[in-house]
């Protein structure tokens, strides 16, 4: 099934959100709760499963949408569409700061590999799956877990990430990032977990005992501001617990 050809605008700095222009009978896909506002004549209904593969039988809709579940996404999807006979407009909004990276998956070789929760629309006939990271070590040390979501087709889709976005275009390169910067990345890409240096280092360099390494030719976007770290910093103790071991490992250091 050949995607919608949609129009967008990205709205806003660090808390943006995405506005879809919408031809009559034109369709969007979102994650339940994504929408923000639509004008009239836009209406929605939330189904099982993408409507990529309209034949699909319930057993394989009832698969498909639990398999949705591994990534702690709703089983269900909302699907927008411009049931009027003019253009009309719906937009969606990120559910933390950050930013909206518009893919055109068409570009990307018609797939690309998604944080598990960094999806947030898509033009009808998108296919949105889950998959496994191929390296246990990778899956379980990763930040991102074993769990990720894979986009397939020829449209536009919209994923959003913590701080600001960074995108990077490997040439037989290697990249190595802090666990859980990873946004997205083409699947040609190699996504492995390596030490992070030497046991001193691990220790005391304050970066983490593992990095993410991204190895090959292609796209990948990195974010600056992983929800997690803002909860980390956001939480009661965890600035002044992070500040105070400095602190003391600096003082150890410096005797």
């Amino acid at each position: 099934m050949r995607a919608h050809e949609i129009d967008f605008k990205i709205v806003g700095d660090d808390i943006q959100l995405v506005e879809i222009e919408l031809d009559p009978q034109e369709t969007v896909i979102a994650e339940a709760g994504a929408m923000l506002y639509m004008e009239d004549g836009i209406t929605f209904d939330t189904k099982l499963g993408d409507g990529s593969t309209p034949n699909q039988g319930i057993m394989g809709k009832l698969l498909s949408a639990g398999s949705r579940l591994l990534t702690g996404e709703s089983i269900f999807m909302t699907h927008f569409t411009n049931s009027g006979y003019a253009k009309r407009k719906v937009a969606f909004a990120a559910p933390y700061p950050g930013k909206i990276i518009p893919i055109n998956l068409l570009e990307s070789g018609g797939q690309i590999i998604v944080q598990k929760d960094g999806f947030l629309c898509a033009a009808m006939g998108t296919k949105i799956s889950v998959t496994l990271n191929r390296r246990i070590g990778a899956g379980l040390l990763g930040g991102e877990g074993f769990i990720l979501q894979k986009l397939e087709g020829d449209g536009k889709a919209f994923v959003h990430a913590g701080g600001t976005i960074i995108e990077k275009r490997l040439n037989n390169e290697t990249l190595r990032i802090d666990t859980g910067c990873i946004v997205a990345y083409e699947p040609q890409i190699d996504f492995d977990i390596e030490t992070s240096g030497s046991l001193k280092s691990m220790v005391f360099g304050g970066e983490g005992l593992f990095l993410a390494t991204l190895r090959g030719t292609g796209r990948v976007w990195l974010q600056s501001m992983p929800i997690r770290k803002l909860i980390q910093r956001l939480s009661p103790m965890g600035g002044n617990v992070r500040k105070e071991s400095r602190s003391i490992l600096g003082n150890f250091l410096e005797d």
